[in-house]
């Protein structure tokens, strides 16, 4: 037998018992979205990723130019639509991106800031599977989903996001139902349709 051959059994041989284990531990310790990912798990689902990127989308430009209109339009939509599990800053850091598996990335670190332009387009505009991250654009519609474009830019700029325009984005973000619920206390009471004012006060659980 050849070293090359005995090279490959060995490495089947240790995938294998590493499959075997890893079956074991999750029969025996569940597979709780609590847990922080292995370092095996964290390393496929980042191959993956790339996998699931097509090489024409990866060499994909982005035909948006950036301007301040532009990062202004995506710093909006970003707060509105994606800062609820990603968080303003792109930290992933908040309720819901905590309690997600796989947790969001931190898209100011290398593991998003060196994918091109194409493969963070492509994710956003169609997802990723087994995760959170729901598909944005509308099928076969890639070209004219300026939106995602747009937003590319601005995951480019989160390493250098600034203070003033995080608490830009904290005026954009969507409002809680216990928000939503006080400002239209507070409006009823304003007209006159309520003659207690409502409470200011949040309870947090």
């Amino acid at each position: 037998m050849s070293k090359t051959s005995k090279v490959a059994i060995w490495v089947l041989v240790t995938a294998v018992a590493a499959l075997f284990a890893a079956g074991w531990l999750t029969l025996n310790h569940g597979f709780s979205a609590r847990d922080e990912p292995t370092a095996v798990e964290a390393f496929l689902a980042r191959r993956l990723r790339r996998m699931a990127v097509p090489r024409a989308a990866v060499q994909a430009r982005n035909p948006v130019q950036a301007s301040s209109e532009v990062l202004s339009e995506a710093m909006a939509h970003f707060a509105d639509h994606c800062a609820t599990c990603h968080a303003n800053d792109g930290s992933g850091s908040t309720e819901i991106g905590k309690g997600l598996y796989p947790k969001p990335p931190d898209m100011r670190q290398s593991l998003t800031q060196n994918l091109t332009d194409g493969e963070i387009f492509y994710i956003i505009h169609n997802g990723i599977r087994l995760t959170g991250m729901p598909a944005f654009g509308e099928p076969r519609a890639d070209e004219a989903d300026q939106d995602s474009w747009k937003l590319v830019h601005f995951i480019r700029r989160l390493p250098a996001i600034t203070p003033d325009e995080l608490e830009q984005m904290k005026e954009m973000n969507p409002k809680s139902p216990a928000e939503l619920k006080e400002e239209e206390a507070l409006e009823r009471f304003l007209r006159g349709d309520d003659s207690q004012p409502p409470e200011t006060e949040h309870k947090h659980h």
